[in-house]
C-alpha cells in the first residue's frame, strides 16, 4: 500500500493520514463546502444515508468511492449515522484556503458518539 499512497495526490494522503488515527470512525473530510467522505466510509453513509456514490480521481490507478454532503446541512446527516451506532470524525480545515501555501491544513474538530450527542442534547435541554 506505501507504493500506492505514493501515487496519490497530496489532498488524498493527507486524507489517509488522518484517517489512519480515526479508523474506526466514518471520516467527514472537509473539501470547500462539502464534506466527502472516501472508500469504505462513502461506501457506508452512501447505504446508510441514501446518497449518491460516486468516484474521485486521487491520481492512483483507480478512482475512489466518494459521497458528499454541503457542509451547512452536514449535523443532520452526522445525527442519523450516529443515531445508528456509528462513530463520525470530523474533520476541518484549520487556515483559511485563500491564504494557504500548498494543501490547506485539516484536523479533525469534533468526534461524535451517541453518548456525545445524547449529552450535547440534553445539555441543551436542561
Amino acid at each position: 500500500m506505501a507504493e500506492k499512497k505514493s501515487k496519490l495526490s497530496p489532498l488524498m494522503q493527507q486524507y489517509f493520514q488522518i484517517k489512519s488515527q480515526y479508523d474506526d470512525a466514518v471520516l467527514f473530510f472537509r473539501v470547500g463546502d462539502f464534506y466527502e467522505m472516501f472508500f469504505e466510509d462513502a461506501k457506508r453513509a452512501s447505504r446508510e444515508l441514501d446518497l449518491v456514490l460516486t468516484g474521485k480521481d486521487c491520481s492512483g490507478d483507480e478512482r475512489a468511492p466518494m459521497c458528499g454532503v454541503p457542509f451547512h446541512s452536514a449535523d443532520n446527516y452526522i445525527a442519523k449515522l450516529v443515531s445508528r451506532g456509528y462513530k463520525v470524525a470530523v474533520c476541518e480545515q484549520t487556515e483559511d484556503p485563500t491564504s494557504a501555501k500548498g494543501l490547506v491544513r485539516r484536523e479533525v474538530t469534533r468526534l461524535l458518539t451517541l453518548v456525545r450527542l445524547s449529552r450535547a442534547v440534553c445539555s441543551k435541554i436542561e
